[in-house]
């Protein structure tokens, strides 16, 4: 898989909804029923970060979830890529990016949306064919403005700001020109998660499906 190849299946993913959820999940039995609340609310694209022993399970339930596309968060390493593939994940995000993970995505056939906080990161991930990238940490790199102004000189590159946005901060992102999608937590509350109260987390992911739309 081309880095052009990678980005072009990394925006199809982005565009599916104004909200990928990011899933940090402790118990991968409840991961389909957290998979189909999120999907009813018109949620689809689902990232599932590799920072728990049962992530990948996890990834493997929710794969077999009718109109669910789901992706691995937090790829370090090579390792990483092959397990996340393994599991059933259909695309891949990354705090940031490193020469070895990009071979491996490639080598995987694993799309990537790979991390960048700076210009130079962005550029460097440019330069190689990435024009889908992931703003991280969003929030802390300095919000919508700092998107904004990196996009200015960098139009050609599309990104998903992640890292501290909220329902209250969204639009902030999903008005530039240069965000495909936000990456957040709010839609999937850990304690709605625990008490398996699908209903409001279905609820939650409805409102968050029509943020930018009317």
């Amino acid at each position: 898989m081309t880095p052009q190849e990678a980005s072009a299946a990394a925006a199809r993913v982005c565009q599916l909804a104004p909200v990928v959820p990011v899933l940090v999940i402790d118990d991968a039995s409840i991961a389909a029923d957290l998979a189909r609340a999120l999907v009813a609310g018109g949620l689809p694209a689902l990232e599932v970060t590799l920072r728990t022993p049962a992530a990948l399970d996890a990834i493997r339930e929710m794969a077999s979830v009718s109109g669910g596309v789901v992706g691995a968060g937090t790829l370090l390493t090579p390792k990483d890529v092959e397990a996340a593939k393994a599991a059933g994940a259909t695309f891949g995000v990354s705090p940031g990016a490193t020469d070895v993970l990009l071979d491996a995505c490639e080598a995987n056939e694993l799309p990537l949306l790979p991390g960048a906080a700076t210009a130079s990161e962005a550029m460097r991930l440019l330069e190689r064919g990435y024009t889908v990238q992931k703003f991280f940490p969003a929030e802390a790199n300095g919000g919508a403005k700092a998107l904004k102004a990196i996009g200015a000189p960098i139009p050609q590159v599309k990104f998903c700001p992640t890292g501290g946005v909220s329902l209250g901060n969204a639009m902030d992102y999903l008005s530039l020109g240069n965000t495909l999608c936000v990456g957040g937590s709010w839609v999937a509350p850990q304690d709605k998660v625990t008490a398996k109260d699908w209903d409001e987390i279905t609820a939650l992911a409805q409102e968050a499906s029509q943020l930018g739309k009317g």
